[in-house]
């Protein structure tokens, strides 16, 4: 009689718990995939195919969040939208491939443009005060692994001459770990008043200047670049400049030369807020009178920038170094004194020819959206005494709005000499 009263009670029991939903034994399998997936660390994420995607700056700070953290779908498929909403593409996946540490992976995203893309942006606008405005306006066509970019600029700022033109480069991507381009400009040349009068009749100007001032100048470059060993790229081809006197009864000269760059690129976050960014590489043009008449010289570069963020501080590290020999136009020639580097300073009362020596260095400390930055270096030529010169300044620089891909600048610096302090105004984005 108990043990059928027992039965009889279990069965009561049984029969008033409620029966579970249909998904039911979906749910509970998609929790295990969650449970077993959440053991896996995030150990880098990237694109498949190796291009360079233009991203806001938000968009980049998430990946850094979720690299470190452990594997979560629900954060790369919120990631995989936001990805394809900037980029405006058809579709966005993420793969999981096997990290180099156990229990770690990598998570590459693809990209589908669907038949085809259009791309306008403003990758440079910017003013700085002494030296003026420099712009640059890109319109990029993609259709599957071919891209054809046009870019119309003109440039106050990198160089000691100030150009005016355009950029055409032709793109093909082959497979993950080759890209072949193909990039044309034509430029139309001016210098400042400080340059001519270095370059006039009479003046001491440098033995290893290759060439005096030039109208114009067209580039044909024909390149390839290698993936070595993510995330290491190895860039080879050539340059074919073509140089116009200003006074038309000159003959053009040419300064053709092997270009080689190497760079490396790597981020890495963990789950307390820190993020890491080196960026790094060394450049070689090396100008010889076998691909024709023309100047010889070889120029080597080299650049590392070091990013360090924890929560809303940030440290930037950035070294720059250079060495020419031989007889190198004004284009090739180094330069300090700009809206990157040497803040503060004029790049034409430093030296109005350029260097074929450079050392520099800066160091930025930048808290929420503050910034604060002191810099030093020198440039000069074989055979003279390098001046030190140094700057400091502050401003602010942040993402908002239409300026969301890039960062948006405005900054007062200042030249560290002995006398005065001639603050200098730095506006702009995409610096």
């Amino acid at each position: 009689m108990k043990l059928a009263l027992v039965l009889i009670a279990a069965g009561i029991a049984t029969s008033a718990r409620p029966m579970p939903p249909p998904d039911a034994a979906a749910d509970a399998e998609r929790a295990t995939d969650l449970n077993v997936n959440s053991r896996y660390t995030i150990e880098s994420i990237g694109f498949l195919d190796e291009r360079n995607y233009k991203l806001s700056t938000s968009a980049l700070e998430e990946m850094r969040r979720l690299i470190g953290a452990k594997l979560n779908t629900e954060a790369l498929n919120l990631l995989v939208e936001r990805v394809r909403a900037e980029l405006r593409a058809h579709d966005v996946t993420f793969r999981l491939a096997r990290g180099g540490e156990p229990e770690s992976v990598k998570v590459l995203l693809e990209v589908d443009q669907g038949a085809g893309k259009v791309d306008v942006s403003i990758p440079r606008f910017g003013y700085y005060s002494g030296e003026g405005w420099t712009a640059a306006a890109e319109a990029t066509a993609s259709i599957g692994p071919n891209s054809l970019s046009f870019r119309a600029l003109k440039d106050n700022d990198s160089s000691i001459e100030q150009m005016a033109g355009i950029q055409t480069k032709y793109t093909r991507q082959l497979g993950d770990r080759v890209r072949l381009a193909f990039e044309f400009d034509a430029y139309h040349d001016q210098y400042d008043a400080a340059t001519l009068a270095a370059l006039a009749p009479g003046s001491a100007a440098p033995s290893s200047l290759g060439a005096g001032a030039y109208s114009s100048r067209l580039n044909f470059e024909p390149s390839a670049s290698f993936v070595l060993a993510k995330p290491l790229t190895l860039t080879v081809g050539f340059s074919f400049e073509q140089l116009q006197p200003e006074l038309p009864a000159a003959s053009s000269e040419a300064a053709n030369a092997v270009i080689n760059t190497l760079r490396y690129h790597q981020r890495w976050s963990s789950s307390d807020a820190t993020a890491q960014e080196l960026d790094a590489g060394y450049s070689l043009r090396a100008a010889t009178k076998l691909l024709g008449m023309g100047l010889a010289y070889t120029r080597h570069a080299v650049n590392a920038r070091y990013l360090y963020k924890h929560d809303r501080q940030s440290v930037e590290v950035t070294v720059l170094a250079g060495v020419i020999y031989g007889q190198a136009p004004l284009f090739e020639r180094f330069s300090l004194g700009d809206s990157t580097a040497l803040r503060g300073w004029n790049k034409y009362d430093l030296d109005p020819l350029g260097g074929n020596r450079l050392a520099y260095g800066s160091v930025t400390y930048g808290y929420r959206i503050l910034r604060v930055f002191y810099d030093a270096g020198s440039v000069w030529d074989q055979g003279t005494t390098p001046e030190a010169k140094q700057s400091a300044g502050i401003g602010v620089s942040s993402g908002l709005g239409i300026l969301e891909k890039g960062a948006f600048l405005l900054a007062v610096a200042f030249p560290l000499r002995q006398g005065r302090a001639d603050p200098v105004l730095i506006a702009g984005m995409n610096f």
